[in-house]
């Protein structure tokens, strides 16, 4: 999600926002754009599952402490990354009333909602990401909506990308 968010967060900064990032990956080579987000970010705040890197764990346990402190609550919150840690973040602000704007990913075919892949439920309505978003106020998505739909296709893709017998170099 950093990556989706640096442009935004860029312009966000340049309009006068004082800003905070949270960015997080499983270890230290998935954290990316530290160095540039802190160029024009307030504060940054990195968390790594394995602890190689800032804050061991995920980027909802750095976003718990700023909510906790009124000094540093945000006014808004932007989160893109795996559906489980969106709807988590969204569940974090609700009982605080932060604005929350979620970038969803589902599976998008055609582009013009056609197909119908990319339905998502937003505030009990049928929309399309690929048309009207894709982003949406994440406290009126339907994430395990959302989820249920995006393992349709698990069993398909573990299929088309079985794993590297042991010795081999894989897909290399």
């Amino acid at each position: 999600g950093t990556a989706v968010l640096f442009p935004l967060a860029r312009a966000l900064a340049d309009a006068g926002n004082d800003l905070t990032a949270i960015i997080g990956g499983r270890g230290r080579p998935q954290v990316i754009l530290r160095d540039e987000l802190a160029a024009f970010c307030k504060e940054v705040l990195v968390t790594t599952e394995d602890g190689s890197l800032g804050m061991k764990g995920f980027v909802t346990a750095a976003l718990g402490e700023l909510l906790a402190d009124d000094a540093r609550r945000p006014d808004a919150v932007f989160a893109v990354g795996p559906v489980p840690m969106m709807a988590a973040v969204a569940e974090q602000t609700r009982p605080l009333g932060i604005k929350t704007i979620v970038s969803l990913n589902p599976i998008m075919v055609d582009g013009t909602g056609m197909c119908g892949g990319c339905r998502v439920s937003i505030a009990g309505e049928t929309k399309f990401a690929c048309v009207d978003g894709p982003e949406f106020d994440g406290h009126d998505v339907d994430f395990k909506e959302l989820m249920t739909r995006q393992s349709t296709y698990d069993d398909h893709e573990c299929r088309l990308n079985p794993p590297a017998a042991e010795g081999s170099k894989g897909n290399e």
